[in-house]
């Protein structure tokens, strides 16, 4: 009997256009070798244009999902998305806690692509206080990072003058081990994204924006992390590796309605078939 592959456990919403979301978690997880496990957190009412609504599960729900499937199943790495309600984020704590030695990949979800606000200000205060001492990696962009670095002070998330260092080395000061802020939703001509530890910046990568809006690349990217930390990659390779993947599942995007694009995250397999067709054509 064949062993079985690397396995990560997603904790969030379910999206029914699949771009985001724990399809999207599955389907990333998926396509790095390792098996996924879906603990479903909300219900979202959303397509590609955005969120229209949001039913967050009861707590005891997510609980039991989760007790359940880790009474079952080794798991190798955390996922965190979309969280629901500050209830979740205290049940989540808990069942951290009861796992220290499982690395978290957290994808600090706060608001949908097209600005729709998914989390509220306790949720946050909660997040930074009770998730993060436990996050391994956090991937927030440049919003989420000042928001998330100072939800313990008033009117100081809402202020431009903070640099990305700075909010880097509050975050990480909360008992998180590193920080990679995306570079998203800066307006430059390139999309740079700078990884953080122990209050130091570690490595940065540059890509040529894209010129599309995306639906769900931040789950993308964070699911990677979270199945190559999974796999047995060290985090800077992890990191690495994820932004190859993700970078090459946006490039090969697709809108399937009339509002952002999904990033195709199989698109290593339509390389490969490609590939043996044209190997076949020219044998």
């Amino acid at each position: 009997m064949s062993q079985p592959p690397p396995i990560v456990l997603s904790f969030a919403s379910s999206d029914p256009s699949c771009g985001a979301g724990s399809q999207a978690d599955v389907m990333t997880i998926a396509s790095m070798g390792c098996h996924p496990l879906s603990v479903i957190t909300a219900i979202t009412v959303q397509d590609t244009s955005g969120v229209h609504d949001l039913y967050p599960f009861e707590p005891d729900w997510v609980a039991r999902q989760t007790r359940a499937i880790l009474n079952d199943i080794p798991v190798h790495a955390f996922k965190l998305g979309l969280l629901g309600s500050d209830a979740i984020i205290n049940v989540i704590a808990e069942i951290l806690t009861d796992y220290p030695d499982i690395p978290v990949v957290m994808d600090p979800v706060l608001a949908s692509g097209r600005g729709d606000a998914l989390t509220t200000e306790v949720m946050i205060k909660s997040m930074r206080k009770l998730l993060l001492p436990r996050v391994t990696l956090l991937t927030p962009n440049s919003m989420e990072a000042k928001r998330l670095a100072f939800a313990d002070k008033i009117d100081a998330a809402s202020s431009p003058n903070h640099s990305l260092d700075t909010c880097a080395s509050r975050i990480l000061d909360t008992g998180c081990d590193f920080v990679l802020i995306t570079g998203t939703h800066e307006h430059t001509a390139q999309v740079t994204n700078s990884l953080y530890t122990h209050d130091k910046l570690i490595r940065t990568d540059s890509w040529t924006r894209l010129p599309h809006s995306y639906h769900g690349s931040g789950c993308t990217l964070a699911s990677a992390i979270a199945a190559s930390i999974a796999s047995g990659q060290t985090i800077i390779d992890s990191v690495v590796a994820a932004q190859s993947y993700t970078w090459g599942a946006l490039s090969a995007g697709f809108q399937p309605g009339l509002g952002q694009y999904i990033p195709d995250r199989y698109f290593r397999n339509s390389i490969k078939e490609q590939t043996t067709c044209i190997r076949q054509s020219v044998e």
